[in-house]
């Protein structure tokens, strides 16, 4: 029987430590993702014999992709309530349907196990009781809802020789090497650190269960092992416990090794409120989260005070999400404006084409956030577009206080060029 599994979302959150779990337990991976965080999340394993990596979109993927896979662990996904909102078109294309597409494929392909990693959002507001997985799902959100209609599709694949597994995970958080500042525990952390302050918005009674990135990534193995007819078809709550965010700023400012200001403002009550029951992965897996969220704040403390972790727009979801699409505007942009460029004379610039090029990179540079990375991007891919290659040393291309003097830079680049 072939050991080999295929990941989607390889590179993400959760991915990047589950990748390294399967590889150290023996498992061969096969890496499905786009990369848009980049493949050096992987580490170490990058050059392990056992890991193979495909750059794929999961909406391109195809049976052929996942012949002599043992099984299928679908990471794959825009991943949390406000990057599903910035297209919901595109939520649906590939939270859904992308999903259901690929378990699909995965059965046509021979695939003995299909692991769907979905999440306890689900629930929307859930009431006060505790939920089960057999209670009703309220979904209040674009990304809440293709979970749950994706889920629904996938376990109802289910059959003799593919055993379809769902998951409902909590919110997830702790130190992965593709570090999110955008999880509640993981923010609230990364504020103390920087301001030594956590602000809770929203009335902070809202309810949020809660799981450890490796206790997550641990739960799908279990998935792996666990004998197929107790959990063909099943989903599973996967978390450690449930917290009032008042609760929690309470639990992450007395973990933190230094002293912390909990703040509470005003603002709309998140209507995503539920807690859920973990009684029957702990009884039909095996499985029982461990990790608690004080360990997972003095890791992330520890790191962040050892410069051991990025925590730039890549590392906030919607942010970089929205960088991409930037970067993909300017690129449709840079296309036109070369195109017109060959087409024109070289002695008599059109000053029209000029002044768009212009404007669009200075607006491009006045919305990046303050951070090097970023603005280095945008330097080297605009320069790409245009046939120049600027400087893009850290010395020139800074931090927020330099943005001015980017924007200059561009506009005396483009006026040359164009």
């Amino acid at each position: 029987m072939s050991k080999m599994i295929a990941v989607t979302g390889a590179a993400g959150y959760i991915g990047s430590i589950l990748v390294g779990r399967l590889l150290d337990a023996g498992y061969r991976v096969k890496a499905l993702d786009r990369f848009y965080f980049g493949s050096n999340t992987l580490g170490r394993y990058l050059s392990h014999p056992e890991l193979e990596l495909k750059t794929i979109d999961i909406r391109d993927v195809t049976p052929r992709d996942l012949e002599g896979c043992r099984a299928v662990i679908d990471l794959a996904a825009l991943s949390n309530d406000p990057s599903a909102e910035l297209d919901p078109a595109l939520t649906w294309e590939i939270n859904e349907k992308g999903r259901i597409d690929l378990a699909r494929s995965a059965r046509s392909a021979g695939v003995e196990r299909y692991v769907f990693s979905g999440s306890c959002s689900v629930y929307g507001a859930g009431g006060r009781a505790e939920l089960s997985e057999d209670c009703a799902l309220r979904p209040l959100t674009a990304y809440a809802r293709a979970a749950a209609t994706a889920e629904e599709a996938i376990r109802g694949l289910n059959r003799p020789g593919f055993t379809a597994v769902a998951f409902r995970n909590a919110t997830v958080f702790g130190l992965s090497p593709r570090m999110r500042f955008d999880l509640v525990v993981n923010v609230m952390t990364l504020s103390a650190f920087e301001s030594g302050r956590i602000v809770v918005t929203g009335g902070g009674e809202q309810r949020r269960p809660l799981v450890h990135v490796q206790d997550a990534a641990r739960a799908f193995i279990c998935a792996l092992e666990a004998n197929e007819r107790d959990v063909g078809g099943q989903v599973f709550n996967i978390g450690l416990a449930n917290f009032r965010m008042s609760e929690l700023s309470e639990v992450v400012s007395k973990a933190f090794p230094a002293p912390v200001q909990v703040q509470f403002t005003p603002g709309g009550a998140d209507k995503r409120d539920y807690s859920v029951k973990f009684d029957r992965a702990r009884e039909v897996l095996g499985f029982s989260a461990s990790v608690g969220v004080p360990e997972g704040v003095i890791e992330i403390h520890r790191a962040l005070s050892e410069n051991q972790v990025e925590r730039g727009l890549i590392t906030k979801t919607v942010a970089w999400y929205s960088h991409i699409i930037q970067m993909q505007r300017l690129w449709n942009f840079g296309l036109v404006a070369r195109s017109h460029a060959g087409s024109t004379a070289e002695r008599d610039p059109s000053q029209a084409a000029r002044q768009v090029a212009i404007s669009a990179a200075s607006a491009a540079v006045s919305r990046a956030r303050p951070v090097g990375r970023a603005t280095r991007t945008i330097a080297a891919l605009i320069g790409m577009i245009i046939g120049v290659e600027p400087d893009c040393s850290e010395e020139y291309y800074g931090l927020a206080e330099r943005i001015p003097r980017l924007a200059g830079a561009f506009e005396a680049t483009l006026a040359g060029v164009i």
